[in-house]
């Protein structure tokens, strides 16, 4: 990485190799197939704060699963963090095994409770994969989520949901996570959910953001018009936002889709906005952000913003509250 000040974010560890072992199987009980999860880890140093990552629901076989997101998951892991993937229960790689499983098919409460299963077993990760035990900081953990990860994430930092089935309102906060980052995450439901999948996927529309009380970043792409859900156009994935108490910043990437580059997996044929200076911006970003709620009073995310965000050629814009 540069060193010049105006492309490095000061804090952020310049670049180690990257210790990728998978699958970590967690036997969950009552879960209909074991939680298989990938740990990504720089090659060296301690006390290495834990970021989960949501993969979301896309149309590709393997990307939504613990075998997704290698650009987002490899810079964290380069940069000093401990990544942790799992494969929840949506993804394509199951669909055989879970089809009638209760929950099915978006298993909202599932993808909210692998994260918990994850944090309650930190210590035999730690002890599962080759040169990691005593290195990870159980007391610095942050949660990633794109796409129907980013509703994932919501829950876990404190979103209410409605549930369709009972009526009741619904709280899954993860109280061990301290900090989030939303990327390309559902809005609001109400009248706003009037899309051709609204009825196909009630749950979407039932998150309160009003109670989403932790420390998040949300990064929308001002592109990503998903019409489908709603005709609120991008807006929409920036309610996490508007609609969810501070301390809340949302990044605006420019002509960002709902891939926002590519962040889903190397080369993705799907990605319909493919801009590899967009996801390795949205990779620093998303470090420095995690890097600063960490360990506070670290100048890594102004730095990060400064470089990457004002000038003459900004990936997008920042507002905080």
């Amino acid at each position: 990485m540069s060193t010049s000040p105006t492309t490095h974010a000061d804090a952020l560890a310049a670049p180690a190799p990257v210790l990728s072992f998978s699958p970590v199987v967690l036997p969950v009980p009552g879960r209909p197939v074991d939680l298989q999860v990938r740990v990504s880890v720089p090659a060296t140093g301690t006390g290495l704060p834990v970021i989960l990552l949501s993969h979301g629901h896309g149309p590709s076989n393997n990307l939504s699963s613990l075998n997704g997101y290698a650009p987002l998951a490899d810079f964290w892991a380069a940069h000093g963090f401990a990544v942790i993937q799992p494969t929840h229960l949506t993804s394509r790689t199951l669909s055989h095994l879970v089809a009638d499983a209760p929950g099915a098919p978006d298993f909202w409460r599932s993808r909210a409770e692998d994260m918990t299963h994850i944090l309650d077993r930190l210590d035999l990760i730690e002890r599962t994969v080759p040169q990691l035990a005593g290195r990870i900081d159980p007391a610095k953990v942050a949660l990633a989520g794109h796409s129907l990860g980013g509703f994932t994430a919501a829950l876990l930092l404190g979103a209410g949901l409605n549930d369709p089935d009972t009526g009741n309102v619904v709280h899954l906060v993860e109280p061990r996570i301290k900090a989030g980052v939303l990327l390309a995450a559902p809005g609001r439901g109400g009248d706003a959910l009037n899309g051709p999948m609204a009825e196909q996927w009630p749950i979407i529309g039932a998150l309160d953001f009003s109670t989403m009380t932790a420390p998040a970043l949300v990064v929308a792409g001002d592109k990503d018009d998903s019409r489908h859900f709603t005709d609120m156009g991008p807006d929409w994935h920036a309610d996490p936002y508007t609609l969810a108490p501070g301390p809340k910043t949302l990044l605006t990437l420019f002509d960002a889709e709902h891939g926002l580059g590519g962040i889903a997996g190397y080369d993705a044929a799907e990605t319909t906005d493919e801009n590899p200076e967009r996801v390795a911006a949205l990779a620093r970003l998303t470090a420095a952000y995690l890097h600063t709620r960490l360990h506070p009073g670290a100048p890594t995310w102004q730095a990060a913003c400064e470089a990457l965000t004002t000038g003459p050629n900004p990936i997008g814009r920042v507002e905080s509250k």
